[in-house]
């Protein structure tokens, strides 16, 4: 790997125009590579431990994989950096479902797609990197172009996704749903994955935006979501984490006012110093939803909502940004003003949701389902990024060796924003090519450098 790693760093140094697509193309490809994977014969791995007690450092394994076969589409690409979503920690703890099962019923789809059927699977859905080479019938990129690349894998045989990718019937999540994914030196994605590099940011910085910057624009912004306008109050749950800091910051570049929910006052500060001013920090204020396993307080709703209103001028919320699920949505519809908008992408906390519908019904709110993005969306989140109007939230950095605590440490809620993992990226801080642009910018692009909420466990 090391002369693909010298042509890359030749081409984003001064002068590494010299570097051509040829070039690039004729570097002769390894016949393995590391990444990080998980094993189909460790699928029960965890049988009988609760999900918040598993421990994807058990799971994760940092081995060398064969070079996968290029197909028509397709790209491979050499990966600088990826980063650490929360799909990475469900596939390394085998929840909610062993994601053999998705490599098993993508398997079926054509003999091409056979390849990602294999006893492991390589996880990650974020990359920044440099392409190396292209399938029959891609035009737009070339050996030696610098990338991100979002997650959507999509095939678009039938005419359901040609209004919008998303409801493509084979529409799958790249790294998680299918194989060959961004933690590892070499990743295949298809090639309308791939987007420029934003050239004011290092490959870790780069990398760590794609899955979550793109979800929470889908989101908020798109007209497949809450369609967020100026002036609207919006809760974001979790606003200082990796999904909740790029809607704080959407929040804020639309004219809307973001009413943060964070659990510690370091969070809190975290929010105030991306411009945000309504903040609960709901471990202060001691929320308690739940009365038991099975039962909701409703007065906690109400506290909750009168909190709200405190702090937005006796205003009801106009959108919830929802993705922990079973344990706020209940609180999310009864705190939504009449005519609101729940949207939701996930459910980290459980996917079993329980609310009363008289509050959604007789008050004409709206649940909208959002899951990730199409690629018109996830290019125009890109692009806002790459213009510095948007900044990536990159709190820590780990080896590619070190994934499983990266990991650990993310399904524990220890981090704060985005946590980056090198690749081929021998250390941090590589790959810019406007370093213009980064000063202007530097004081948002690191503001969550350093920031972690606990001391690591053992």
């Amino acid at each position: 790997m090391k002369h693909i790693l010298d042509a890359i760093e030749a081409s984003t140094a001064p002068g590494g125009g010299a570097v051509t697509a040829a070039d690039f193309a004729s570097l002769p490809l390894p016949g393995s590579y590391r990444a990080v994977t998980v094993h189909r014969d460790e699928a029960d791995i965890f049988a009988g431990i609760p999900g918040p007690e598993r421990d994807s450092r058990k799971s994760l394994h940092v081995e060398d994989v064969p070079v996968p076969e290029l197909g028509p589409g397709e790209a491979l690409v050499a990966v600088m950096a990826s980063s650490v979503n929360y799909n990475t920690v469900w596939s390394s703890i085998f929840e909610p479902l062993s994601t053999f099962g998705f490599l098993d019923r993508y398997g079926r789809v054509s003999e091409l797609a056979k390849r990602h059927d294999l006893p492991y699977h390589i996880i990650g859905s974020d990359l920044a990197g440099v392409v190396l080479r292209t399938g029959i019938g891609v035009n737009n990129w070339k050996p030696g172009d610098r990338v991100v690349a979002h997650c959507l894998s999509v095939e678009l045989e039938a005419p359901d996704g040609h209004d919008d990718t998303m409801l493509d019937p084979e529409q799958r999540i790249w790294g998680f749903e299918t194989n060959f994914g961004g933690l590892a030196q070499l990743a295949l994605v298809k090639s309308n994955q791939l987007m420029p590099k934003p050239q004011h940011l290092s490959w870790e910085e780069a990398a760590a935006s794609g899955l979550v910057n793109s979800t929470a624009y889908r989101q908020l912004v798109s007209r497949n979501g809450a369609q967020m306008k100026q002036g609207d109050n919006i809760l974001i749950w979790g606003a200082s984490g990796g999904l909740g800091s790029y809607a704080t910051q959407y929040a804020l570049a639309g004219g809307a006012n973001p009413v943060c929910v964070v659990s510690s006052p370091e969070k809190a500060d975290i929010c105030r110093s991306m411009g945000a001013e309504a903040i609960i920090d709901r471990s202060a204020e001691d929320y308690r939803f739940w009365k038991d396993e099975q039962t909701q307080d409703p007065r906690e709703w109400k506290r909750f909502g009168k909190r709200i209103r405190e702090l937005t001028g006796g205003e009801d919320v106009d959108i919830v940004f929802e993705h922990p699920g079973r344990e706020t949505f209940g609180a999310s519809v009864f705190v939504t003003r009449k005519g609101g908008t729940i949207v939701t992408c996930a459910s980290t906390s459980g996917y079993r949701h329980e609310y009363d519908n008289r509050y959604l019904w007789m008050s004409l709110k709206r649940i909208v389902g959002s899951h990730f993005a199409n690629y018109r969306e996830a290019w125009e989140a890109n692009r806002l990024i790459a213009k510095g109007r948007i900044h990536p939230t990159l709190s820590q950095v780990y080896s590619l060796e070190d994934t499983g605590q990266a990991a650990y440490e993310v399904h524990r809620n220890f981090h704060q924003g985005k946590v980056g993992v090198l690749c081929l990226a021998p250390e941090e801080g590589l790959g810019v090519t406007d370093p213009a642009l980064r000063e202007k910018h530097l004081g948002a692009i690191n503001r969550f450098r350093g920031r972690g909420t606990r001391p690591r466990p053992s």
